[in-house]
């Protein structure tokens, strides 16, 4: 919107094949919140990817440092988890190191965000082959969560992932939950699990938790912005605030 004045830059690290989200960002942040992004090389979901994109991590965080953003957000999951528990954390320091900024990645925000809500046990519904299914398991599990259960998709490549429907993340949220567990959660930020949140919420009677939603509440969370942002679930709604 032109008449609001932009008081914030919120500074988004996205992989290089992602399509969904820099839409849904601009789409759900508080209209006084501009978007920046800048792109690290990933293109299919794999191991060697992964670990190939944080090679970058500085190099694109400088960049995002020279449009002054107040925040930077590494907002992929597999990525961010791909070395086990505190790895998140290395990461953070690199970025904050390289931008100057406050910084955090998916992988923290799933964390955080769970023990807002008084969470210990989930469900996972991911987009990904299981071989980058295990890490992500491994990480909740050392992070202090029980995991219940845990679906994929199958998707390898990340371009093919970002034309995929909103309705093939809900069929998955929905198989993947479980009576006992009190929340689901859907890593990945390359399909438009976000805009599915809402009614899985309502069906199922608990939190849902999508990659790019807790990607987008923890960098308003370091920018101070605690206004209810509707449409996109619990979190969003009710836990942007202190």
């Amino acid at each position: 919107m032109s008449s609001v004045e932009k008081t914030h830059r919120f500074g988004l690290l996205t992989p290089s094949s992602n399509t969904v989200q820099e839409p849904e960002f601009s789409a759900a942040l508080p209209a006084a919140v501009s978007l920046h992004t800048a792109r690290v090389a990933y293109r299919d979901i794999t191991p060697q990817e992964q670990m190939r994109c944080v090679r970058e991590l500085e190099n694109e965080c400088r960049k995002l440092a020279d449009a002054e953003v107040d925040v930077v957000v590494f907002a992929a999951t597999a990525p961010t988890l791909a070395n086990g528990k505190g790895y998140d954390r290395e990461l953070i320091k690199r970025m904050e190191d390289a931008a100057g900024r406050p910084a955090t990645t998916a992988a923290t925000a799933f964390v955080d965000a769970l023990a807002r809500l008084g969470v210990t046990r989930i469900a996972i519904a991911a987009p990904w082959s299981k071989t980058m299914d295990v890490p992500m398991v491994r990480f909740m599990e050392a992070s202090g969560f029980t995991v219940v259960s845990s679906e994929v998709a199958g998707y390898v490549a990340g371009v093919e992932l970002g034309r995929t429907g909103a309705q093939a993340a809900y069929e998955l949220g929905r198989r993947a939950d479980r009576g006992d567990a009190e929340a689901v959660i859907m890593p990945g930020g390359n399909w438009p699990a976000m805009s599915v949140v809402e009614r899985l919420e309502r069906e199922l009677g608990k939190p849902v938790l999508a990659n790019n939603a807790v990607s987008l509440w923890a960098g308003l969370r370091l920018l101070k912005r605690g206004e209810p942002i509707a449409g996109h679930g619990l979190l969003l709604r009710e836990h942007l605030a202190d």
